[in-house]
Protein backbone atom coordinates (compact mmCIF):
# COMPACT_ATOMS: atom_id res chain seq x y z
CA UNK A 1 0.00 0.00 0.00
CA UNK A 2 2.91 2.17 0.67
CA UNK A 3 6.10 3.01 -1.26
CA UNK A 4 9.34 2.99 -0.63
CA UNK A 5 9.62 6.78 -0.93
CA UNK A 6 6.59 7.12 1.62
CA UNK A 7 8.24 4.54 4.13
CA UNK A 8 11.36 6.87 3.76
CA UNK A 9 9.48 10.45 3.94
CA UNK A 10 7.81 8.84 7.20
CA UNK A 11 11.27 7.71 8.91
CA UNK A 12 12.73 10.86 7.89
CA UNK A 13 9.85 12.76 9.77
CA UNK A 14 10.47 10.81 12.99
CA UNK A 15 13.68 11.97 13.40
CA UNK A 16 13.62 15.43 12.49
CA UNK A 17 10.46 15.56 15.17
CA UNK A 18 13.14 13.69 17.72
CA UNK A 19 15.85 16.26 16.77
CA UNK A 20 13.13 19.07 17.22
CA UNK A 21 12.69 17.83 21.02
CA UNK A 22 9.66 16.02 20.52
CA UNK A 23 9.75 13.05 22.42
CA UNK A 24 6.81 11.24 20.99
CA UNK A 25 5.82 10.74 17.28
CA UNK A 26 3.49 8.43 15.52
CA UNK A 27 1.32 8.78 12.07
CA UNK A 28 -2.06 7.72 11.86
CA UNK A 29 -4.49 8.35 9.56
CA UNK A 30 -7.65 10.61 9.04
CA UNK A 31 -10.58 8.72 9.59
CA UNK A 32 -13.85 9.63 11.40
CA UNK A 33 -13.87 9.56 15.23
CA UNK A 34 -14.88 6.41 16.59
CA UNK A 35 -15.69 7.80 19.63
CA UNK A 36 -18.96 9.95 17.87
CA UNK A 37 -21.63 8.78 19.91
CA UNK A 38 -20.06 8.53 23.21
CA UNK A 39 -18.48 12.35 22.85
CA UNK A 40 -22.37 13.77 21.84
CA UNK A 41 -23.52 12.02 25.17
CA UNK A 42 -20.99 13.52 26.84
CA UNK A 43 -21.48 16.89 25.40
CA UNK A 44 -25.69 16.51 26.15
CA UNK A 45 -24.97 15.71 29.49
CA UNK A 46 -23.38 19.14 30.06
CA UNK A 47 -19.74 17.29 31.20
CA UNK A 48 -18.16 19.92 29.16
CA UNK A 49 -19.53 23.13 31.96
CA UNK A 50 -18.42 26.58 30.16
CA UNK A 51 -16.30 25.24 27.56
CA UNK A 52 -18.79 25.93 24.91
CA UNK A 53 -16.07 25.15 22.19
CA UNK A 54 -15.96 21.47 22.52
CA UNK A 55 -19.69 21.32 21.83
CA UNK A 56 -19.85 23.39 18.87
CA UNK A 57 -19.62 22.32 15.49
CA UNK A 58 -19.44 18.79 17.16
CA UNK A 59 -19.22 17.30 13.11
CA UNK A 60 -16.10 19.24 12.70
CA UNK A 61 -14.39 17.68 16.01
CA UNK A 62 -15.35 14.02 14.68
CA UNK A 63 -13.71 14.23 11.65
CA UNK A 64 -10.22 15.77 10.84
CA UNK A 65 -11.56 16.25 6.73
CA UNK A 66 -13.54 19.47 8.21
CA UNK A 67 -10.27 20.59 8.93
CA UNK A 68 -8.33 19.80 5.53
CA UNK A 69 -10.71 18.78 2.46
CA UNK A 70 -8.11 16.07 1.48
CA UNK A 71 -6.11 15.35 4.36
CA UNK A 72 -4.75 11.75 4.34
CA UNK A 73 -2.46 11.14 7.14
CA UNK A 74 -2.33 12.88 11.05
CA UNK A 75 1.36 13.46 12.11
CA UNK A 76 1.16 13.31 16.26
CA UNK A 77 3.45 14.18 18.43
CA UNK A 78 4.25 14.37 22.28
CA UNK A 79 6.35 16.42 24.63
CA UNK A 80 7.60 15.82 28.33
CA UNK A 81 6.78 18.09 30.56
CA UNK A 82 7.32 16.37 33.72
CA UNK A 83 8.92 18.80 36.47
CA UNK A 84 12.52 17.88 38.17
CA UNK A 85 11.18 17.44 41.99
CA UNK A 86 9.06 14.08 40.90
CA UNK A 87 6.09 12.69 39.37
CA UNK A 88 4.59 12.13 42.45
CA UNK A 89 2.83 13.83 44.87
CA UNK A 90 4.32 16.82 46.42
CA UNK A 91 4.60 15.67 50.22
CA UNK A 92 7.94 18.40 51.66
CA UNK A 93 5.59 21.51 50.88
CA UNK A 94 4.81 23.92 53.34
CA UNK A 95 0.98 23.91 54.14
CA UNK A 96 0.71 27.75 52.72
CA UNK A 97 2.58 27.57 49.33
CA UNK A 98 0.49 26.83 46.05
CA UNK A 99 0.83 24.02 43.93
CA UNK A 100 0.96 25.34 40.12
CA UNK A 101 0.26 22.19 38.03
CA UNK A 102 3.35 20.98 36.65
CA UNK A 103 2.85 21.65 32.52
CA UNK A 104 1.82 25.43 34.01
CA UNK A 105 5.30 25.81 35.69
CA UNK A 106 7.26 27.17 32.71
CA UNK A 107 6.53 28.80 29.43
CA UNK A 108 3.08 28.47 27.48
CA UNK A 109 3.59 24.76 25.87
CA UNK A 110 1.49 26.73 22.38
CA UNK A 111 4.50 29.35 22.60
CA UNK A 112 7.22 25.91 22.41
CA UNK A 113 5.87 23.62 20.60
CA UNK A 114 3.80 25.75 17.74
CA UNK A 115 6.97 26.78 16.10
CA UNK A 116 8.70 23.80 16.25
CA UNK A 117 5.41 21.72 14.58
CA UNK A 118 5.32 24.39 11.41
CA UNK A 119 9.23 23.70 10.91
CA UNK A 120 8.45 20.09 10.43
CA UNK A 121 5.60 20.68 8.18
CA UNK A 122 8.16 22.81 6.22
CA UNK A 123 10.10 19.54 6.69
CA UNK A 124 7.49 17.49 5.22
CA UNK A 125 7.07 20.03 2.55
CA UNK A 126 10.91 19.73 1.39
CA UNK A 127 10.48 15.72 1.11
CA UNK A 128 7.10 15.72 -0.77
CA UNK A 129 7.76 18.68 -2.88
CA UNK A 130 4.52 20.64 -4.23
CA UNK A 131 1.42 20.61 -3.14
CA UNK A 132 2.13 19.68 0.04
CA UNK A 133 -0.62 20.87 2.34
CA UNK A 134 -0.48 20.92 5.97
CA UNK A 135 -2.22 22.51 9.29
CA UNK A 136 -0.62 22.82 12.56
CA UNK A 137 -2.36 22.43 15.86
CA UNK A 138 -1.43 22.37 19.54
CA UNK A 139 -4.34 22.33 21.86
CA UNK A 140 -6.01 24.71 20.04
CA UNK A 141 -7.74 23.15 16.36
CA UNK A 142 -11.46 20.80 16.93
CA UNK A 143 -9.76 18.01 17.08
CA UNK A 144 -9.92 14.78 19.47
CA UNK A 145 -6.16 14.72 19.91
CA UNK A 146 -6.38 12.10 22.57
CA UNK A 147 -7.99 9.47 20.23
CA UNK A 148 -5.51 10.23 17.07
CA UNK A 149 -2.29 10.11 19.40
CA UNK A 150 -3.66 6.61 20.64
CA UNK A 151 -4.09 5.43 16.35
CA UNK A 152 -1.09 6.64 16.19
CA UNK A 153 0.75 4.84 19.08
CA UNK A 154 1.36 7.00 21.39
CA UNK A 155 -0.26 6.17 24.31
CA UNK A 156 -3.79 4.78 25.51
CA UNK A 157 -6.63 5.98 27.23
CA UNK A 158 -6.78 6.02 31.37
CA UNK A 159 -9.68 5.45 33.81
CA UNK A 160 -8.77 9.29 34.11
CA UNK A 161 -9.36 9.90 30.09
CA UNK A 162 -5.68 10.57 30.17
CA UNK A 163 -3.07 9.20 27.75
CA UNK A 164 -1.18 7.02 28.91
CA UNK A 165 2.26 5.94 27.80
CA UNK A 166 3.22 2.70 29.21
CA UNK A 167 7.27 3.33 28.99
CA UNK A 168 7.17 6.91 29.85
CA UNK A 169 3.76 8.24 31.79
CA UNK A 170 1.39 10.80 31.31
CA UNK A 171 3.11 14.21 31.43
CA UNK A 172 2.99 14.63 27.86
CA UNK A 173 1.70 18.26 25.61
CA UNK A 174 0.21 16.93 22.07
CA UNK A 175 0.31 18.48 18.64
CA UNK A 176 -0.53 17.60 15.58
CA UNK A 177 0.20 18.20 12.04
CA UNK A 178 -2.54 17.48 9.56
CA UNK A 179 -1.40 17.00 5.95
CA UNK A 180 -2.33 15.70 2.71
CA UNK A 181 0.52 13.66 2.20
CA UNK A 182 -0.01 9.66 2.67
CA UNK A 183 2.13 8.50 5.27
CA UNK A 184 2.60 4.90 6.63
CA UNK A 185 0.27 4.21 9.75
CA UNK A 186 1.98 3.50 12.70
CA UNK A 187 -0.34 0.70 14.91
CA UNK A 188 -2.69 1.75 17.53
CA UNK A 189 -1.43 1.64 21.43
CA UNK A 190 -2.40 -1.11 23.50
CA UNK A 191 -2.60 -1.24 27.14
CA UNK A 192 -5.50 -0.77 30.19
CA UNK A 193 -5.10 0.46 34.00
CA UNK A 194 -6.66 -3.42 34.78
CA UNK A 195 -8.40 -3.21 38.45
CA UNK A 196 -6.67 0.01 39.53
CA UNK A 197 -8.59 2.84 40.51
CA UNK A 198 -6.13 5.26 42.39
CA UNK A 199 -7.17 8.30 39.82
CA UNK A 200 -10.36 7.99 40.20
CA UNK A 201 -10.53 7.27 44.11
CA UNK A 202 -7.71 10.31 44.66
CA UNK A 203 -9.66 13.06 43.37
CA UNK A 204 -11.07 15.00 45.28
CA UNK A 205 -14.30 16.58 43.95
CA UNK A 206 -14.95 12.95 42.50
CA UNK A 207 -14.45 14.33 39.02
CA UNK A 208 -14.10 10.98 37.31
CA UNK A 209 -17.81 9.88 37.70
CA UNK A 210 -17.05 6.61 36.24
CA UNK A 211 -13.84 4.83 34.84
CA UNK A 212 -12.96 7.12 31.31
CA UNK A 213 -15.98 9.55 32.54
CA UNK A 214 -14.89 12.66 33.64
CA UNK A 215 -17.54 15.54 34.33
CA UNK A 216 -15.36 18.36 34.27
CA UNK A 217 -17.48 20.78 35.75
CA UNK A 218 -16.08 19.07 39.16
CA UNK A 219 -12.48 18.94 37.54
CA UNK A 220 -9.99 21.19 39.68
CA UNK A 221 -8.49 21.70 36.44
CA UNK A 222 -11.90 23.25 35.32
CA UNK A 223 -12.77 25.39 38.21
CA UNK A 224 -9.23 26.68 38.59
CA UNK A 225 -8.97 27.74 34.60
CA UNK A 226 -11.74 27.70 32.75
CA UNK A 227 -14.74 28.43 35.04
CA UNK A 228 -14.61 32.73 34.56
CA UNK A 229 -16.90 33.07 38.17
CA UNK A 230 -16.88 32.15 41.81
CA UNK A 231 -15.84 28.91 42.35
CA UNK A 232 -19.10 26.78 44.02
CA UNK A 233 -19.15 26.10 47.61
CA UNK A 234 -19.18 22.39 47.60
CA UNK A 235 -15.68 22.34 45.54
CA UNK A 236 -13.80 25.42 47.64
CA UNK A 237 -12.43 23.35 50.26
CA UNK A 238 -11.11 20.92 48.27
CA UNK A 239 -9.01 23.52 46.28
CA UNK A 240 -6.81 24.05 49.63
CA UNK A 241 -7.18 20.33 51.18
CA UNK A 242 -5.60 19.16 47.92
CA UNK A 243 -2.68 20.81 48.39
CA UNK A 244 -3.39 24.51 47.85
CA UNK A 245 -4.22 23.82 43.70
CA UNK A 246 -4.50 27.41 42.51
CA UNK A 247 -3.34 26.32 39.08
CA UNK A 248 -4.25 23.03 37.21
CA UNK A 249 -4.42 19.97 38.91
CA UNK A 250 -2.24 16.72 38.94
CA UNK A 251 -3.39 14.35 41.25
CA UNK A 252 -5.11 12.12 39.40
CA UNK A 253 -1.57 11.58 37.45
CA UNK A 254 0.61 12.16 41.04
CA UNK A 255 -1.06 8.70 42.04
CA UNK A 256 -0.75 6.90 38.70
CA UNK A 257 1.78 4.03 38.84
CA UNK A 258 3.11 4.52 35.73
CA UNK A 259 3.97 7.89 36.20
CA UNK A 260 5.56 6.90 39.73
CA UNK A 261 7.46 4.27 38.40
CA UNK A 262 8.05 5.26 34.77
CA UNK A 263 8.00 9.44 33.97
CA UNK A 264 11.48 10.95 33.80
CA UNK A 265 12.28 15.00 34.33
CA UNK A 266 11.67 17.10 30.95
CA UNK A 267 15.12 18.01 29.73
CA UNK A 268 13.67 21.04 27.90
CA UNK A 269 14.18 24.37 29.23
CA UNK A 270 11.65 26.40 28.80
CA UNK A 271 9.11 24.13 30.93
CA UNK A 272 11.52 23.93 33.58
CA UNK A 273 9.62 25.87 36.94
CA UNK A 274 9.74 30.08 37.14
CA UNK A 275 10.41 31.07 40.55
CA UNK A 276 6.76 32.73 41.40
CA UNK A 277 5.55 28.76 39.84
CA UNK A 278 7.54 26.88 42.66
CA UNK A 279 5.80 26.39 45.19
CA UNK A 280 5.23 30.27 46.19
CA UNK A 281 3.52 31.35 49.07
CA UNK A 282 -0.09 32.13 48.47
CA UNK A 283 0.04 35.17 50.20
CA UNK A 284 2.48 36.50 47.96
CA UNK A 285 0.77 35.86 45.26
CA UNK A 286 -2.55 37.67 46.78
CA UNK A 287 -0.47 40.55 46.85
CA UNK A 288 0.71 40.44 42.94
CA UNK A 289 -0.49 43.82 41.25
CA UNK A 290 -1.55 43.40 37.68
CA UNK A 291 1.36 45.03 36.22
CA UNK A 292 3.06 42.33 38.57
CA UNK A 293 1.15 39.36 37.39
CA UNK A 294 1.56 40.50 34.09
CA UNK A 295 5.54 40.81 34.63
CA UNK A 296 6.05 37.32 36.06
CA UNK A 297 3.68 35.32 33.89
CA UNK A 298 4.79 36.57 31.07
CA UNK A 299 4.72 34.04 28.27
CA UNK A 300 2.54 31.68 30.79
CA UNK A 301 0.03 29.52 30.63
CA UNK A 302 -1.23 30.99 33.63
CA UNK A 303 -2.26 34.17 31.79
CA UNK A 304 -4.84 32.25 30.51
CA UNK A 305 -7.01 32.71 33.55
CA UNK A 306 -5.97 36.48 34.37
CA UNK A 307 -5.37 38.16 37.11
CA UNK A 308 -8.65 37.98 38.56
CA UNK A 309 -8.94 34.24 37.91
CA UNK A 310 -5.48 33.17 39.71
CA UNK A 311 -6.50 35.47 42.77
CA UNK A 312 -9.79 33.90 43.25
CA UNK A 313 -8.52 30.30 43.51
CA UNK A 314 -5.06 31.79 45.82
CA UNK A 315 -8.72 33.24 48.23
CA UNK A 316 -10.20 30.57 47.93
CA UNK A 317 -6.97 28.25 49.25
CA UNK A 318 -6.08 31.08 51.91
CA UNK A 319 -9.72 30.57 53.14
CA UNK A 320 -8.03 27.08 55.04
CA UNK A 321 -5.15 28.29 56.33
CA UNK A 322 -4.95 29.36 59.67
CA UNK A 323 -1.29 31.33 59.04
CA UNK A 324 -2.25 35.00 60.11
CA UNK A 325 -0.80 36.55 57.13
CA UNK A 326 -3.72 34.51 55.18
CA UNK A 327 -6.34 37.05 56.76
CA UNK A 328 -4.23 39.89 56.66
CA UNK A 329 -3.37 39.12 52.91
CA UNK A 330 -7.49 38.47 52.46
CA UNK A 331 -8.22 41.95 54.07
CA UNK A 332 -5.84 43.94 52.24
CA UNK A 333 -7.50 42.71 49.16
CA UNK A 334 -10.94 43.80 49.85
CA UNK A 335 -9.54 47.23 51.10
CA UNK A 336 -7.38 47.47 47.61
CA UNK A 337 -8.54 45.41 44.77
CA UNK A 338 -11.12 46.71 41.92
CA UNK A 339 -11.71 43.54 40.38
CA UNK A 340 -15.21 42.60 41.63
CA UNK A 341 -14.50 38.66 41.50
CA UNK A 342 -11.45 38.92 43.41
CA UNK A 343 -13.53 41.15 46.04
CA UNK A 344 -15.82 38.56 45.78
CA UNK A 345 -13.64 35.38 46.69
CA UNK A 346 -11.68 37.22 49.35
CA UNK A 347 -15.02 37.89 51.09
CA UNK A 348 -16.18 34.35 50.73
CA UNK A 349 -13.13 33.40 52.00
CA UNK A 350 -12.98 35.67 55.48
CA UNK A 351 -16.40 34.04 56.16
CA UNK A 352 -15.71 30.90 56.03
CA UNK A 353 -12.66 31.80 58.48
CA UNK A 354 -15.12 33.33 60.60
CA UNK A 355 -17.54 30.20 60.74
Amino acid sequence: MFSEEQKRWAEAIKRRASELGFDLVGITGTEPSSFADAYREWAEQGFAGEMHYLTRDIHRRLDPTELLPNARSIIVVGMNYSSADGAGTPTDIEPDRAIFARYARGDDYHDIMTPRLRELLAYLKELAGEGTEGRVYVDTGPLLEREVAQRAGLGWFGKNTLLINTKRGSYFLLGEIITNVLLPRDAPAVGGCGTCTRCMDACPTQAIVAPFKLDARRCISYLTIELKGAIPEEFRPAIAEAGNRIFGCDICQEVCPFNIRRAVPTEEPAFQPRDITNYPPLSDLMALSEEEFRERFRKSPVKRTKRRGLLRNVATALAQSDAPEAKAALENALECETEALIRESSELALKRKRT
